[in-house]
């Protein structure tokens, strides 16, 4: 279908009285409606009048948006706790001292001697469990032999892959 002058000032004029690109296709004929969308754009044609709207020289100009405050305010160590005054029970701010929290790690755990492979020293049976930042010189694989069954090596498939049950107890207690 070739754009003749005559479908072109049609094309202009519908698209003026703010007809949709799916009707003014459906008056020309043997169109299609994003070929009247590219059409459009090629002839740089401003935004399509409202039928029955106001034009854009009506519109009042945007106001600017408030101020937002900071996404997250600094967490506070504090907690409403319950006080009786009397027979009523008033909520009240107190500071409690809230006690902290110390990783100690377990005694019982064997970590084994990674052999620091690069990722072309890899084989089928060696761990590919990631150590260090990728972007680091000193990146490299654990190494060590692996089963059949599993990438990694019976320490690092045990930190990857947790049951269940143990999952869940956590999300419980969290």
């Amino acid at each position: 279908m070739n754009w003749t002058d005559e479908r072109v000032e049609k094309l202009k004029r519908l698209w003026a009285e703010g007809l949709s690109a799916s009707q003014i296709a459906a008056q020309l004929g043997g169109v299609s409606r994003n070929a009247v969308i590219g059409k459009v754009h090629r002839l740089n044609l401003p935004g399509r009048a409202k039928a029955g709207g106001s034009t854009g020289a009506n519109r009042s100009a945007k106001r600017p948006a408030p101020a937002r405050p900071a996404n997250y305010p600094a967490r506070v160590a504090t907690r409403p706790v319950a006080r009786t005054i009397g027979a009523t029970a008033l909520k009240d701010d107190v500071e409690v001292a809230l006690p902290e929290m110390s990783y100690v790690p377990s005694n019982n755990v064997v970590v084994p001697i990674s052999r620091k492979l690069a990722l072309t020293d890899l084989t089928e049976r060696t761990c590919k469990w990631p150590m260090g930042d990728p972007l680091k010189d000193d990146f490299h694989f654990c190494g060590v032999d692996a089963s059949e069954a599993s990438p990694y090596c019976g320490y690092h498939a045990r930190l990857a892959y947790q049951p269940v049950a143990d999952r869940r107890k956590a999300a419980a207690r969290a």
